[in-house]
């Protein structure tokens, strides 16, 4: 089901990624996660919130024009489903409509960290560290034990 939803460029109803999220949060014995590409929509921003009771830190945002994001995505190379054009063009077209006003409404609470991700994959991550170790997250470039990926 998620894989079709890829496939359309539409987003996965709410109520399943908070779910899954919650599953994995639990399962981890964690505290503290980072969460990639969530909440993509005022929905799933609503429903985390009623559901499993958070409010990130930061969020950050990855900067980046469409161009160059396009460029990206057709020559991962990964055999990806949603790795075409025409999936690129509905995956942009959600992100304006619906991911924008979410990271609106992070950022008038002050909580966006903009990265410009233009840049070389090796100067993006240290401005992705230089954020985190502000926040105490990182160490001298390893991660704490209770950050984890999810």
């Amino acid at each position: 089901m998620i894989q079709e939803f890829k496939k359309e460029g539409k987003l996965v109803p709410s109520e399943v990624i908070v779910k899954l999220l919650q599953q994995a949060m639990q399962q981890s014995g964690n505290r503290k996660f980072l969460i990639d590409g969530f909440p993509r929509n005022e929905e799933n921003r609503l429903a985390a919130e009623k559901m499993l009771g958070i409010q990130p830190t930061i969020v950050l945002v990855f900067d980046c024009s469409e161009e160059e994001m396009i460029r990206r995505v057709l020559h991962r190379n990964q055999g990806r489903v949603d790795d075409n054009i025409d999936t690129i063009k509905k995956r942009l077209k959600v992100y304006h409509e619906s991911t924008l006003p979410v990271i609106d409404h992070f950022a008038k609470k002050g909580k966006v960290r903009k990265i410009n991700a233009e840049r070389p994959v090796e100067e993006v991550f240290r401005s992705v560290e230089a954020v985190f170790s502000e926040l105490g997250l990182v160490k001298h470039g390893v991660e704490t034990s209770n950050v984890q990926t999810v």
